[in-house]
């Protein structure tokens, strides 16, 4: 009984800020975040139920990022590049700062050495995977190119990780590891197995399988385990079912990774001192952020790509947690620095929320700084594109926009012309025929193209949920657009949303379902039946 009731009160305080902060338009990660650490002052023990919690959650996010990962993208010197440039100069830089300070003797940092100073550094140089991709999701923008840009980032930074933790802990990998390769042969039994399974509980049962079989045959093999969930996800990546399999399993992901925020709260004990220290690393966040951010322009993103990315991965990772502990195990270091990584951690991740909620708007603001910074020669998938003189533009081409775009492009020929931010789909599009181009609704460098030289009468938004079609929507009040613009909608509190920011008129998807049905069955089927049905009566 003692048990449940701590569970019971955990998850019911997690709501309640989490619930509070959502109210003040933050992410309720950040209420979760501050029930750990309120949980922490009044002395409540974790427990393992929430750390199994957490640890599926993570092993659950690295196995959906998995299913939505291009290795493409990772060959990119956009990612791999950056990434290694990133990382060394930031353990450069962070580490001989580090040293400093311990040669000044001040508080915690006087127990650290050259060495130590480094390792520090190194595990405040990584981004948080865990915070990145509940963001993109939470803004539909994970296949949008500066998405794609972070998540590889992240996943060339887990690839170091590994790494280091197998030099740290001086364990190898185990010779039964290249057993690990034969996964790759089996890609098609894996995904045959996906075909049949159906679109049920059968569906979730078999993420699970793959995610949790992956992370414990990797962890058996003496590889880190959450590799092992990225791996399994992205070896069924490539199939048509992987989306539909992401989206059925995003509600029991985002369930335990509550778990995750808790216990970085719960980390260890609080005192002055360790919070000061924590409070003064965040703002070398926006150190990290700035180098980001110049070597992305530097290696030819447009200034708004790279601020995006650079935008999400503007915050300390998770895995600064897994280096602190191995330093505190090894007696490196003091169970101090462990708690104040997890103060950093948490309060970057705040800040990050705050600069995701209005990265479109500091963008604009301040589009004359960003520019300076852009280069002249730009990557061809991250260009602004030509409407070519369309009159109606369809945003979303996923499988709304698409039905739309057959409709109209049925009804009013060549004026029709459909956008999305995921190049992969555009290039599907546009090989069965549909004038597709590569677009994102957000983005400012666009409608002011839009704005000076458009003949778009009607504008169309299919986008995936409410707040990429209020991002729209700004973007189409910012530039004063006098056309219609129509919106679609999943719920009926969205309706009245999307009025007020100003959609001509909303379609509720599921509640005009069936009045699209019936249309269907008017045009297709009563026109053959007509007479029977008129004999009936």
């Amino acid at each position: 009984m003692a048990i449940a009731l701590g569970d019971v009160s955990w998850i019911v305080l997690a709501f309640g800020l989490g619930f509070l902060v959502q109210l003040i338009r933050l992410p309720p990660l950040v209420g979760f975040l501050a029930t750990g650490f309120l949980l922490n002052y009044l002395g409540v023990d974790s427990g393992e139920t929430l750390h199994k919690l957490a640890d599926l959650g993570i092993t659950l996010l690295l196995f959906t990022v998995g299913l939505k990962l291009n290795l493409r993208m990772l060959i990119r010197p956009q990612v791999w590049a950056v990434t290694g440039l990133h990382v060394g100069l930031i353990v450069a830089l962070f580490g001989c700062g580090i040293f400093i300070l311990a040669l000044l003797k001040v508080s915690l940092f006087a127990q650290l050495d050259f060495k130590l100073a480094l390792l520090l550094a190194f595990a405040l140089s990584f981004s948080s995977t865990v915070f990145v991709v509940k963001s993109l999701e939470e803004k539909a923008e994970m296949k949008s190119l500066h998405g794609r840009i972070a998540i590889g980032i992240l996943v060339m930074q887990d690839l170091l990780a590994v790494i280091f933790l197998a030099v740290s802990t001086a364990k190898l990998p185990s010779p039964w590891a290249l057993l690990l390769f034969s996964l790759i042969p089996l890609r098609p039994v894996f995904q045959h197995i996906l075909q049949k399974t159906g679109h049920g509980e059968l569906l979730v049962l078999y993420g699970l399988v793959l995610a949790l079989g992956g992370s414990e045959l990797f962890e058996l093999g003496g590889v880190k385990d959450d590799l092992g969930a990225l791996m399994m996800g992205l070896l069924i990546s490539s199939h048509p079912k992987s989306a539909e399999m992401a989206r059925a399993m995003l509600g029991f992901k985002d369930l335990f990774l509550v778990g995750f925020f808790l216990s970085i709260g719960m980390a260890g004990q609080l005192s002055m001192q360790v919070v000061l220290i924590g409070i003064l690393l965040v703002p070398f966040i926006f150190f990290k952020s700035a180098l980001f951010f110049a070597l992305m322009t530097g290696f030819k993103l447009r200034a708004r790509t790279a601020l995006l990315a650079t935008l999400n991965l503007s915050n300390y990772s998770e895995f600064g947690l897994i280096v602190a502990a191995i330093g505190v195990s090894n007696g490196w270091m003091s169970a101090d620095w462990l708690v104040i990584i997890a103060i950093a951690l948490s309060l970057s991740f705040v800040l990050a929320a705050l600069l995701n909620n209005f990265d479109d708007k500091i963008y604009g603001r301040y589009r004359n700084l960003w520019m300076k910074f852009q280069q002249q020669d730009r990557l061809s998938d991250d260009c602004l594109l030509d409407t070519q003189g369309a009159t109606i533009a369809i945003f979303g081409m996923g499988r709304v926009g698409s039905g739309a775009y057959d409709r109209m492009r049925e009804k009013y020929g060549e004026t029709v012309i459909g956008i999305d931010f995921d190049s992969e789909l555009v290039k599907k599009h546009q090989l069965k025929g549909r004038n597709v181009l590569h677009g994102d609704p957000s983005d400012a460098d666009f409608w002011e193209k839009i704005e000076k030289e458009h003949s778009i009468k009607l504008v169309m938004l299919a986008l995936p949920n409410l707040q990429a079609n209020l991002d729209a929507l700004a973007q189409l009040r910012a530039i004063a657009f006098s056309g219609n613009v129509t919106a679609i909608a999943r719920y009926p509190d969205e309706e009245s949303i999307l009025k007020k920011y100003g959609a001509t008129s909303v379609y509720n998807i599921y509640t005009e379902a069936g009045a699209g049905f019936a249309e269907h069955v008017e045009h297709e089927v009563i026109p053959y039946i007509a007479t029977e049905i008129i004999q009936g009566s």
